[in-house]
């Protein structure tokens, strides 16, 4: 049974397909991304940065297969800053492996790097559909045809329940783990409390699912995991729609006759920029009091704006 992380939670993607008892699902994964057929589980190395944390949760599996370095990453909500968040990630691992392997990079030689494919799983309700985020669209521009000497991209999938079919013939636990879920989802829809409807999605999954006694030997860390989850995606709901609130107001009070429109379309990305970086702080920090407090108090909000030094 794979250790659990005290200092993290694992989303649940993560912990299905970066555990070193399952490379067999994170074979079958590559498989089906790739259109590749390895059939040696044994291939695999993880090089996962187990410090790597994303809204308080490890949402990321990174791996050699050969030549390749992938870095996995899944998403429930949608965002548009993925591409320069792995790159961030990948120098991470391209420094990690020339000082394992002993590589000389100040050489007259060139050192041989494994070829990095990033991929992120995204299962979110915005309706997002497959795309290839750039590094290049976050770039400034003053209107002049200038090349960037950096580029990134980001294959994102869509991975809900009935997307991607060939995808999800090809590895079954991916299959698996989009109906599972679904089904949470569709039983929170009933009233259920949503660990409630965690243990119900598990109990009602079919017999022959590869990963259900998987789930059911570890129940608590996947209900946990999942809880987790969707109060971080309630909160990040929250917080948006907080943060679109603030920026029409300060939209009004910097908008003018002819530019009102600009304020507040301005103002409302910066409230909900201060807001995402608050609540990020918050979670990162354990301080789960505090959020509910920012969510709902604009004074003990303002104060911890003050508090973190975000203006």
């Amino acid at each position: 049974m794979p250790t659990i992380n005290k200092e993290h939670k694992d989303r649940l993607f993560s912990f299905l397909f970066g555990s070193e008892a399952n490379r067999e699902w994170t074979l079958s994964l590559y498989n089906g991304v790739n259109g590749t057929s390895y059939e040696n589980p044994e291939d695999i190395h993880f090089t996962t940065i187990e410090n790597a944390v994303y809204m308080g949760m490890k949402n990321d599996v990174s791996f050699v297969l050969f030549y390749v370095m992938n870095i996995y990453e899944q998403q429930s909500t949608y965002n548009p800053n993925m591409p320069v968040r792995q790159l961030m990630y990948a120098g991470k691992l391209y420094d990690k492996y020339i000082q394992m392997n002993n590589l000389n990079i100040y050489g007259k030689r060139i050192v041989r790097l494994p070829l990095p494919k990033l991929v992120t799983f995204y299962n979110g309700t915005e309706g997002e559909e497959d795309k290839t985020l750039r590094l290049s669209d976050a770039f400034e521009t003053d209107g002049e045809a200038m090349e960037s000497d950096i580029e990134v991209r980001v294959r994102m999938i869509n991975i809900n329940y009935g997307h991607n079919t060939e995808l999800m013939k090809a590895c079954r636990p991916l299959a698996e783990y989009a109906w599972l879920v679904d089904q949470i989802r569709e039983n929170r829809k009933t009233g259920l409390e949503i660990g409630e409807a965690v243990d119900k999605a598990i109990d009602d999954m079919p017999m022959e699912y590869a990963i259900r006694m998987f789930l059911i030997g570890n129940r608590a860390e996947v209900k946990g995991m999942c809880i987790t989850e969707y109060n971080e995606a309630e909160t990040m709901k929250m917080f948006r729609e907080e943060g679109r609130e603030e920026g029409r107001e300060e939209g009004r009070r910097e908008g003018r006759d002819e530019g009102r429109q600009e304020g507040r379309k301005v103002g409302k990305e910066e409230g909900e920029e201060k807001l995402g970086r608050l609540v990020s702080l918050l979670i990162l920090k354990g301080r789960a009091g505090d959020i509910e407090k920012a969510a709902t108090d604009k004074a003990a909000r303002a104060n911890l704006y003050e508090e973190f030094g975000i203006v």
